[in-house]
This record gives C-alpha cells, sequence and structure tokens, in this order.
C-alpha cells in the first residue's frame, strides 16, 4: 500500500507545502490531484522561496516524478509561468519528469471574467472567491463542455477552441451582466504558444501512476484548500468547486482505496480562513490580529488577510472521521507564543442546545456558538524546539488535547516556516 494522502484539515492554508516538500523527501512520485492554481502552497529552502500553484511541491526534489491529474483545472499561461519561475532557479522541470493529464480541464480567459463578474453580482453574499476561474470551469467540466489539456496536443485547434470559449463567455458577460467583452486580440498567438510548450508534457497519468505503484515506488497526493471546503462536505455555498478530501485524491488521480497507506491531516494550532462562511471560532479583536501578524496570515494566491480564530475542536474531529486520517501534523505552533490563556472550541450550543458535532447545513453553522475549554498559554519562544522535551509543558499540553480531540497521533509539529524548523514523532 504505497500511497499517502496529504489532506487539509481545516478551511484551507494550514501549511501543506512545507509538509509535502518534507514528505517529498520519502517518495518516488509526488500528485496533484484537484484544484487549480486557487491553491497557493510556499515551501522554503534556506533563503529561496517557492511560491507554487500548480506543479506539485515534490518538483524541488530532484528524483520525485511529478503529477498533475484528471480532477485539476489548469491555466495554461499561469502552469506556463510558473515552471518558467522554477527553471529559472535551477529546478528540472522537464517532460521527462512533469507530468500533466490530459484529461485535466482547460481555465480560459472566459471563466476568469465569468468567476469576477459573478462575484461582484452577488456583492455581500459573494462567495469569496480568487477569481481564477476554477467555478466556472468545473461548471463546464460537469455540463460537459469544457476543454480538455490533450487538446493541446494540436496547438492551432487549442487555440481555436479557446476563442470559441471567449465567444460563448461574451455573451454572458454582456447579456447577463451587462459588462464589456473580452477582448480576443493576441489571444490565438497567446494560448497557441502555451500549448506548443506544453503539448509535451501531456500524459496518460493513470497508467504512469499505476505503473509506479506497481513497481513497489512510494505516491504522496498532495491535496489543495482544505476539507471544510470541501463541494460535498464543506458549508455549501461557502465551498470550492472540487473534492479536497481524500476521496477526491482517488477520483483525481485514478487509484483504488486498497492501494492507501497514511491519509495525513495538515492541521494549524488555530484556525484561519479566506474568504466567506461560516467560522464560529472567529476573533475579530486583538488576539486574532496577533495571530494574523505572527502568522503572516496573508493569502499566498490572493495576498487577502486571512480571518483567525481558536482552534476548532469540532471541525477538526469531523475532518478526521471523513478523511479517515491515520495521523496529524500540527503547523504553527509558534504562532500562539504570548496568548495566554489558549482556547479549543470542544463542542458548540445551537439555539441553546448543546451540539457536539459540525452542524450539516451554512445556516445552523452561521448560528453555531462555541463552547470553549480555557488552556494555559506560554511565553517562551519554542521557534528552536527540535525535540518534544524542548517544549514548555503548556505547550505539550496543547498538542495532546489535539491529538485527543482528532482521535489520530501527531508526526510532527511545525514551530516555524523553515525546513528543520519542526519536531518530528
Amino acid at each position: 500500500m504505497p500511497v499517502t494522502i496529504l489532506i487539509g484539515a481545516q478551511w484551507g492554508d494550514e501549511g501543506k507545502g512545507r509538509i509535502a516538500d518534507w514528505l517529498a523527501r520519502q517518495t518516488d512520485g509526488m500528485a496533484r490531484c484537484a484544484g487549480g492554481d486557487n491553491a497557493g502552497h510556499t515551501v522554503m529552502v534556506g533563503e529561496r522561496e517557492f511560491k507554487l500553484h500548480l506543479v506539485p511541491s515534490g518538483v524541488i526534489h530532484p528524483n520525485v516524478q511529478c503529477f498533475m491529474g484528471a480532477g485539476m483545472v489548469i491555466n495554461p499561461i499561469r502552469l506556463v509561468e510558473e515552471l518558467d519561475m522554477l527553471a529559472a532557479q535551477g529546478v528540472d522541470v522537464s517532460p521527462a519528469r512533469v507530468h500533466i493529464s490530459g484529461r485535466a480541464h482547460v481555465i480560459t480567459p472566459g471563466h476568469m471574467a465569468l468567476d469576477g463578474a459573478s462575484e461582484r453580482a452577488l456583492g455581500g453574499e459573494s462567495i469569496g472567491t480568487t477569481r481564477r476561474g476554477i467555478g466556472p470551469a468545473y461548471m463546464d467540466k460537469a455540463a460537459r463542455t469544457g476543454i480538455l489539456t490533450g487538446a493541446m496536443r494540436d496547438p492551432a485547434g487549442f487555440a481555436e477552441q479557446i476563442l470559441a470559449a471567449v465567444d460563448g463567455a461574451n455573451w454572458l458577460l454582456t447579456e447577463r451582466y451587462g459588462l464589456d467583452p473580452i477582448d480576443p486580440a493576441g489571444l490565438a498567438d497567446q494560448y497557441r504558444a502555451a500549448a506548443e510548450r506544453l503539448a509535451p508534457y501531456i500524459a496518460d497519468t493513470t497508467h504512469l501512476i499505476h505503473t509506479l505503484l506497481e513497481a513497489g515506488q512510494r505516491l504522496l497526493c498532495e491535496g489543495a484548500q482544505g476539507t471544510l471546503l470541501d463541494i460535498d462536505h464543506g458549508h455549501y455555498p461557502f465551498v470550492t468547486s472540487s473534492s479536497p478530501t481524500a476521496g477526491g485524491a482517488l477520483t483525481g488521480l485514478g487509484f483504488g482505496p486498497r492501494a492507501v497507506e497514511r491519509v495525513v491531516g495538515v492541521a494549524k494550532a488555530y484556525c484561519t480562513r479566506v474568504g466567506n462562511g461560516p467560522f464560529p471560532t472567529e476573533l475579530e479583536d486583538a488576539t486574532g490580529e496577533q495571530m494574523r501578524r505572527a502568522g503572516h496570515e496573508f493569502g499566498t494566491t490572493t495576498g487577502r488577510p486571512r480571518r483567525c480564530g481558536w482552534l476548532d475542536g469540532v471541525a477538526l474531529r469531523y475532518a478526521a472521521r471523513v478523511n479517515g486520517l491515520t495521523e496529524i501534523v500540527i503547523t504553527k505552533l509558534d504562532v500562539l507564543s504570548g496568548i495566554d490563556p489558549l482556547r479549543i472550541a470542544t463542542s458548540y450550543t445551537l439555539d441553546g442546545d448543546p451540539l457536539a458535532t459540525l452542524p450539516p447545513d451554512t445556516a445552523s453553522a452561521e448560528r453555531a456558538e462555541p463552547v470553549y475549554e480555557t488552556i494555559p498559554g506560554w511565553q517562551a519562544d519554542i521557534s528552536g524546539a527540535r525535540r518534544l522535551e524542548d517544549l514548555p509543558g503548556q505547550a505539550r499540553h496543547y498538542i495532546d488535547r489535539m491529538q485527543q480531540i482528532a482521535g489520530v497521533p501527531a508526526m510532527m509539529i511545525s514551530v516555524g516556516p523553515e525546513r528543520d524548523q519542526a519536531i518530528i514523532l
């Protein structure tokens, strides 16, 4: 069973990129299974910072094969830019080691324009998307009107499909939203050039992944966003358009559950969320601002400040169940230094009644009031800790509570952004 699935156990932005980079040292292949360039993973290698949005984080390791699965939606222009960025820093991004499924879907200029138009039309009820065209691309996929990445094998024909898609989007932009149409000038040349560049990368990734697994090699699956943004298991409509749970890895890459050995959930020691939607433990006070500053809580993709709040144990327990977590990684424990006391939501009340589980509907989740357990904090700087014994007793107690709530052991504690700022358990 050589597959490890890495999952965000909150609302995304848990620090999966850094953990994926660490786990990639023990793997032969690494795959992105869903989402698009709305996901941002930051990996620090010494003084070098890699901000990745589409290419799997394992690309930093020269012996790891990288796969972009059928469950993804891919913006060809942004992918070319990312490959160029990596190549400029000496990373091998040749088609010999980076493979794009021909069954993934293409994000077009029309998708991005419609994403922004829809958010503006919703006004105060907007979802808070990244406006990268993710939702409209998945809409076209479900409607069977999308463009597959495999079309890039014929660059001229691909450019014609892009122009046709833009023409269709322009009708919606002008007739439904009353906006100016997209100017098609130069788009054909731009997308033809992107297709010429990416065509050698198009492959049957399902076959390549099974070949790797049948040879006894290890595969690490890197999810985007987090469990609570899952389109089926999050609070709809304030969700992403794909499945960032363990099940999404199976369908997005094309293998069965018998191949899975580990499901690793990544959770911050507190919670953050980008965009609108329920967030029961949100702090709109000086403590929330302290978390934001200390944790540098600004989106990798959008730069937007993240909403910050206490750890939501109910949501963490839910994520452990939905994904079948075998272990957790706790990130950004160092951010809590200097906050005393600390609080963890262990249950809710809903309209005055006790509730131990995550409310299934969005309206109830908006009304849920957290019931907190208070835990002593610590003042010491823990960023230099490399063993559990190096941590103050209060920090060790906090870790114990997170493991008890999740119902699975912690395998790693992150105490800073650098590769070596971690305690391995």
